[in-house]
């Protein structure tokens, strides 16, 4: 799919997105409609850190662009039923025991300062304990048949590498949703703006994966916006408890400057270092 294609396939789903967001405020108020694209927004710019490990995946396995179409829609489908026990459990917890809200807070920061430090280094997923454990249940092909994902070698049902990879990304889903579903919360715990927040982020996932795959190289310095805000997300559920609210818009605010500053931080420092100029200094001082 090419850059422009999945750029404007991504404006239809934030289109479709918005338009869902002035029923909220037509049928269900102002303040609805805020908790809705609050949601949105925190779940599309957490989103950026899956879809750089999904880029990892798919480099260590040397899958084609073609080949990956049918992974990302069959685990967008699989997310999309995940997210639905997550929000529903995470509510009736939170109904509960409210004082988990304080506990998820905590954990968003932990998330959030644990994610500067991390590395974005190329990881060899073939060796995994999730492979290894899908080896032992049923044997994994090391080629490719199509888009299929099993395939029969000499009357033996083998898994081929995409089924493999698929597992992987519903897995990394399950373990990203930890972190975005609490970080909604501070924003809402309707389960209904929770759930169609998640949706509307998700469905566009498939497009932004296709448009970051070719400009990820650009973009270096976002997972530090992510961590940033994972750690707000955190603060904001965890000062609750001193009676202390941050309210909606200036959440958004927050969170589109933190965004904004991350992207523009690594543009600037990526042109710099292709620029001419930066490539003689640095000869220059060597």
């Amino acid at each position: 799919m090419s850059t422009k294609k999945s750029l404007l396939h991504l404006c239809f789903w934030v289109g479709l997105a918005l338009t869902f967001n002035i029923g909220i405020y037509i049928f269900m108020g102002p303040e609805k409609a805020l908790s809705f694209l609050g949601g949105y927004v925190i779940e599309q710019s957490l989103s950026l850190d899956n879809i750089f490990l999904f880029l990892l995946i798919f480099e260590s396995f040397s899958i084609k662009p073609e080949y990956q179409k049918r992974v990302l829609t069959y685990g967008i489908f699989g997310a999309v039923v995940l997210r639905l026990i997550f929000i529903i459990l995470g509510v009736t917890i939170i109904d509960k025991f409210h004082w988990m809200l304080y506990i998820f807070g905590l954990l968003l920061i932990v998330s959030g300062i644990k994610m500067f430090f991390k590395h974005n280094e190329s990881k060899d997923f073939h060796n995994s304990k999730i492979i290894k454990l899908i080896n032992k249940i049923i044997p994994v092909s090391k080629e490719l048949d199509g888009e299929k994902f099993f395939t029969k070698k000499n009357g033996i049902l083998y898994a081929t590498p995409l089924f493999a990879i698929l597992i992987l990304i519903e897995l990394s889903d399950i373990i990203f949703a930890i972190d975005s579903i609490p970080a909604i919360f501070s924003i809402t715990t309707d389960p209904f703006i929770v759930y169609t927040s998640n949706i509307f982020a998700i469905l566009g996932l498939r497009n932004m994966y296709f448009l970051l795959e070719k400009l990820h190289n650009k973009f270096d310095y976002v997972k530090y916006g992510v961590a940033c805000i994972l750690i707000f997300t955190g603060i904001k559920l965890s000062i609750t408890f001193f009676h202390i609210n941050i309210s909606i818009i200036v959440s958004l605010l927050i969170i589109f400057i933190i965004m904004s500053a991350s992207i523009l931080t690594s543009v600037i420092l990526n042109k710099r270092k292709k620029s001419p100029c930066s490539s003689e200094v640095s000869k220059n001082i060597i």
